[in-house]
């Protein structure tokens, strides 16, 4: 008898946990379906519009930090006017970017509605400000009739309606705690709201901002949740709701190393600001911007940049500009973009890169021209190379676990060319593949001068060192057991001694797409740029300060910019740095640059996925 009983609680045992795994892979199986589309998109558009744009200020935060009192921030609803706004033109405009959804403010911090919004005490443009219209719903309904996915933005605070606790940095209305029914007020008020814009558009994804001030009970997470999926079960909602949320939403710095997130989108601005500035003229070039497109494709991530209308409804000319290019570069290389899954690992190759969503097809993105490529540690042959976009047929050879490739630098795209390499199922790769070190004079025998310059930087960039004790630190002594094949290589070699001859190990992965190396004292740092880039190289994650930048053996100092450095944020900025074309070595550019202190390297963490279902 007790044998029986315990054979049936094993087998209850197994049934419950059988049980408990075909819910958990079901529920899986939902949130993929639910997530496909966007994580399909790669690219969105997010637009910050509102009264703030009269003056060009920043967008709730200038009455909150009391730059302004609140009464004159307000009174911009007298210069709110979208006298000029075409809503079928931005939604043209945004989907001739390759966009595949846009999110709009539907109600900043501030609390003004660009809907007519009927509930108590909101304050909208229909009703209070000089436009004296509905501005949200024309946008909606002509971004709708292009097919692209439709995303609402929603602030859960606002700092202007009388039920709202907080009201500037120093000032607050009332304790929650001490007065529950105002609080249950303004919950009511909204989560109306949102059952307003439900209602009205039927969005995909709602993007909330401002979860901070309050925890998820205070929010009523839940049942702010439940009564957005009642209108959509599908809703897709950002990590902003307090523990509820289908993706990460890393603000304004590109990630340095892939989000643990599967789910995950950059909001960025094309300059400092995400409602109009005229003075801000900080913008990023069009390159950039399709660079950083490509950084967050190669980590599996989207973009959603920013543009910010004036107040009239007229797009910036340097913000148009920017969709422009997004829309020649994404129409030219769509089978490259939507649908693609994270890319390699830098010990594999340092140029971006993605997977088809089969896997079979690996696409390589170029934002310098360059006539070679190798891909080392490839178990798989594949069936082909090309160039995406104009379909041309590149020649490979592959032994030894290695792709070569000689590039046809003719037809190389101006901002970034991509190459697709099919196989006929999902390569492999070898993850230690060359990690031997080996003679030094094996590779300065060699007789390729590009070869043998870009083996002596890989082994540079793992720390080899291989000219230690060989070669003096300006070049002019060089160990006669040295014995170069080609006199370019030994020039290369000489030129760059400073780097070569003490050099430790590069970067790790993800802070810059090439070769690097570090000085002994790590206070210089070595780049090395392969070919001639397309714009200003890119560095992330670099804490430190820039003492001055140079190009290595022939001493010009060479500029640079530092975008999206928050004084708020922990994030550093990523530095531009302009590499002049004339001053270029054709067989391996190294660039120095010298830093305040011993390198000191952010490599941001995501936060962990919220999953709402």
């Amino acid at each position: 008898m007790i044998r029986k009983k315990s054979i049936l609680a094993v087998f209850l045992l197994a049934v419950s946990s059988y049980s408990v795994f075909a819910q958990e892979n079901k529920n899986k199986q939902e949130e993929e379906k639910k997530m496909e589309w966007f994580e399909d998109a790669k690219l969105g558009v997010f637009i910050h519009w509102g009264i703030y744009s009269v003056k060009g200020i920043s967008e709730s935060w200038a009455f909150f930090n009391n730059y302004i009192s609140h009464d004159n921030y307000m009174k911009q609803l007298d210069g709110f006017t979208a006298n000029q706004y075409q809503p079928e033109e931005w939604a043209k405009l945004i989907h001739e970017s390759g966009a595949q959804y846009s999110v709009i403010t539907t109600r900043h911090h501030d609390g003004v509605s660009l809907w007519d919004s009927k509930k108590n005490d909101a304050i909208t443009t229909a009703k209070d400000a000089a436009a004296k219209k509905d501005v949200l719903t024309p946008f909606v309904t002509a971004l709708q009739k292009t097919g692209l996915r439709t995303g609402l933005y929603y602030s859960l605070p606002d700092w202007s309606h009388p039920d709202y606790d907080v009201n500037t940095r120093t000032k607050k209305r009332y304790a929650v705690a001490d007065d529950a029914k105002r609080w249950n007020r303004f919950v009511n008020y909204y989560q109306g709201q949102l059952e307003e814009l439900s209602k009205a558009y039927k969005p995909d994804l709602i993007w909330f901002d401002g979860d901070w001030e309050h925890n998820d009970q205070e929010w009523r997470s839940t049942e702010t949740l439940a009564q957005l999926r009642k209108y959509n079960p599908n809703i897709i909602i950002n990590s902003r709701l307090n523990h509820f949320g289908d993706y990460d939403t890393p603000e304004q710095g590109i990630p340095v190393i892939r989000p643990e997130s599967r789910y995950w989108e950059l909001c960025y601005t094309m300059n400092d600001s995400w409602g109009y500035q005229p003075f801000d003229l900080h913008y990023k070039s069009p390159n950039m911007i399709v660079r950083t497109l490509v950084d967050c494709i190669a980590m599996g991530g989207n973009l959603l940049v920013d543009i910010g209308p004036r107040a009239d409804g007229t797009i910036p000319e340097q913000q148009v500009k920017v969709l422009q290019e997004l829309g020649r570069w994404t129409s030219k290389y769509k089978e490259a973009i939507y649908g693609t899954r994270a890319g390699l690992d830098a010990q594999f190759l340092t140029d971006k890169n993605a997977f088809s969503k089969d896997g079979k097809t690996l696409y390589i993105y170029l934002d310098q021209i360059k006539d070679r490529l190798v891909l080392e540690g490839l178990q798989s042959k594949p069936t082909s190379v090309k160039f995406v976009g104009n379909n041309e047929k590149i020649a490979m050879k592959y032994e030894d676990n290695t792709l070569s490739l000689n590039l046809p630098t003719s037809n190389f795209d101006p901002t970034v060319t991509v190459l697709a390499i099919t196989f006929d199922q999902k390569p492999e790769f070898n993850k230690n593949k060359a990690n031997a070190l080996p003679d030094v004079n094996t590779i300065v025998k060699q007789g390729q001068v590009e070869e043998t310059i870009a083996e002596i930087s890989k082994y540079t960039n793992l720390g080899a060192n291989l000219f230690k004790g060989k070669i003096s630190s300006d070049g002019d002594l060089l160990d006669k057991q040295l014995k170069f094949t080609s006199p370019d290589v030994k020039e290369w070699v000489a030129n760059n001694a400073e780097v070569l001859h003490d050099a430790e190990a590069g970067l790790p992965n993800g802070h810059f797409a090439g070769l690097s190396a570090l000085s002994k004292d790590k206070q210089t740092l070595f780049l090395f740029v392969e070919g001639t880039p397309t714009g200003p190289i890119a560095l992330k994650g670099l804490k430190n300060t820039i003492a001055r930048i140079r190009i290595v053996g022939e001493g010009s100092m060479i500029g640079h910019d530092i975008f999206n450095k928050l004084y708020w944020s922990s994030t550093p900025g990523i530095v531009y740095i302009d590499v002049p074309k004339e001053r270029l070595d054709k067989r391996m550019t190294v660039i120095a640059v010298l830093l305040d202190k011993p390198i000191e390297l952010y490599r941001e963490k995501v936060g962990a996925i919220e999953s709402n279902l």
